[in-house]
């Protein structure tokens, strides 16, 4: 019996399978299996040049090395929950383990640190078990390519997501320094708007935010473990995703600006511990698990949390029900010891701070803010909470107010997300953001117009209710406006002159072209070739004035150089490109 050769790849290296035609189907698999290293139960999947899929059967056409087939391998077939075949409910081991703890809680008093040791294995085990890559209609395939990076991956196709050997080696570098005591410098540069969040590593940036609550005395005066704290911020950290702009890093930086505002405008003495507890807790919860995609995407795409929120700001929703998520866990709750007006206070602020941070509600929370400057009144809590939204906007797109080197690399992660969201509204069909197309944005044209008639306007407000603010961060964004307007400028002037030398490019070609003609045609009438063709008046009456014949002595300009005008054509033709 003849036997089959079927070339195919599996993560793009080439492999070869032969059989014969009488094998059994469960063979062929097989064979295909022992190939591509898969294990008994994952799922193979066979492509043909087409894109199509094919049976693996003993019937497979036979085909060529330089038209493979392409192998998938997918993870385990599951028909209900992994952990469901496996023979458990995760859902049920921590109800079981929350009525443990109220059970211990109340024998003992207290709640014992195994207790809290046993609920970050369940939660492990749970993230682990929704992890298996085996949704092969979402794409996620089994990587069996060796030593490859997801950043080599089209965006859409990366793992937002941090991975274990991320997350642990953050948490092990944040356990050897979280009580390293900071020194007096980097605790007064802490507070000022010209941080530099580039010169700090993760862990680090966690100590930082764990100095912030104990100098603002958080810590002492609203009862909060310095344990807990340090597990709700390490959680803070596993829920921002690998995205250009919306990172634990944009987090970091928010809070540090909330937290400088909150120094240098003395908003402790103007509003209160609890008041500026909740800004701080808010910018740094804000952006949790953002996925790279604004809400303009969600809703056209709608997305599960679009539908999930009505379309009403489901991203900020989503941040704020993440950050109450986490502090459900004991181990992380930082609102635990407030009591029950402080705790709903606090869940209310939390709330109405973070959905202030939607920029479709940007100009209604300005003019609402605007309204109350001229009677302005710290014991109207409609007025206090009207400052607290403003405050957060500042503290959220607060980049600007930094030194260049510090703000500019933000606008390159800025528009990377930007453009990889219009890319992926192109490859979906989706209406396409204008502001955020790669083909028609600018690094100086996108900043000047949101600092002219978003930022500064916004700044500015806040300025004129505390003006310690202006020379901190009011000052430096009309730099950066007038920066990046010099810049705009510039680029326009750039592109004015292009298209003059391009213009001038054009008529210069056409000049020469016209006398190459001129000179093929005094060939064709057997005139010398340094000899201009007489004008038809001239030619008819048979004579020519001596002007005529001084034109007529002088020629071609450049004749005197016989490759004149094919260096002028090259050169024309390099600057036309």
């Amino acid at each position: 019996m003849a036997t089959k050769v079927i070339y195919f790849t599996i993560a793009g290296r080439p492999e070869q399978a032969e059989f014969r035609s009488d094998f059994p189907a469960d063979d062929v698999k097989d064979v295909f299996r022992a190939a591509a290293e898969a294990r008994q139960h994952d799922i193979l999947k066979l492509y043909n040049t087409r894109g199509n899929i094919v049976n693996i059967c003993p019937k497979l056409e036979e085909n060529t090395p330089d038209k493979p087939y392409k192998l998938e391998v997918v993870a385990a077939q599951c028909t209900g929950s992994l952990a469901e075949q496996l023979g458990f409910d995760v859902n049920e081991m921590e109800s079981r383990l929350e009525m443990l703890e109220k059970k211990v809680m109340v024998d003992s008093g207290e709640t014992p640190s195994v207790v809290y040791e046993l609920r970050n294995k369940v939660e492990d085990f749970r993230q682990k078990l929704e992890s298996v890559e085996h949704l092969s209609w979402l794409g996620l395939f089994k990587d069996f390519a060796v030593g490859s990076q997801s950043s080599n991956l089209p965006f859409y196709k990366r793992k937002l997501k941090k991975t274990d050997v991320e997350q642990r080696r953050v948490l092990e570098k944040f356990n050897k320094i979280k009580s390293v005591q900071l020194t007096d410098d980097v605790r007064e540069f802490l507070r000022l708007p010209t941080f530099d969040n580039w010169q700090w590593e993760d862990a680090e940036m966690l100590l930082l935010l764990q100095q912030m609550f104990i100098d603002l005395e958080f810590t002492t005066r609203l009862n909060i473990e310095l344990s807990v704290l340090q597990n709700f911020l390490f959680e803070v950290f596993r829920h921002y995703n690998n995205v250009p702009f919306h990172n634990f890093k944009h987090c970091f930086c928010v809070a540090q600006m909330m937290y400088g505002i909150i120094w240098l405008a003395d908003m402790q003495e103007l509003l209160g511990d609890l008041e500026c507890f909740i800004m701080l807790v808010s910018a740094i919860c804000h952006d949790l698990d953002h996925p790279g995609y604004n809400n303009s995407y969600q809703v056209n795409a709608k997305t599960e949390l679009a539908l999930r929120y009505n379309d009403i700001s489901p991203l900020e929703n989503h941040h704020c029900s993440v950050a109450f998520q986490l502090m459900e866990k004991p181990h992380c709750n930082i609102l635990k010891n407030l009591g029950p007006e402080k705790y709903k206070k606090a869940r209310e602020g939390m709330i109405f701070c973070i959905l202030a941070t939607d920029m479709a509600k940007h100009n209604e929370i300005l003019n609402q803010f605007k309204s109350l400057l001229p009677n302005f009144d710290y014991s109207n809590s409609d007025h206090v909470n009207q400052l607290m939204k403003v405050s957060i906007k500042v503290a959220d797109i607060s980049n600007e107010a930094r030194p260049m080197d510090v703000s500019e690399p933000w606008i390159d992660c800025l528009l990377q997300e930007f453009f990889n969201q219009s890319d992926m509204e192109k490859l979906e069909g989706l209406p396409i953001s204008p502001f955020m197309d790669r083909e028609k944005v600018s690094k100086s044209s996108s900043q000047t117009g949101f600092i002219q008639f978003v930022l500064l306007p916004l700044f500015e407000s806040l300025g004129q209710l505390l003006p310690k603010l202006e020379p901190h961060i009011i000052m430096p964004v009309r730099k950066a406006l007038e920066y990046y307007s010099d810049m705009t400028k510039a680029m326009e002037e750039e592109k004015r002159r292009k298209e003059e030398q391009k213009q001038n490019s054009k008529e210069e070609l056409k000049n020469i072209t016209k006398e190459n003609g001129t000179l093929s045609l005094q060939k064709q009438n057997g005139q010398p070739p340094n000899t201009r063709v007489p004008s038809p008046g001239a030619i008819s009456t048979g004579s020519n004035s001596a002007k005529e014949r001084k034109i007529l002595k002088s020629g071609n300009p450049h004749s005197n150089n016989p490759h004149s005008n094919q260096s002028i054509v090259g050169k024309t033709n390099i600057k036309a490109k």
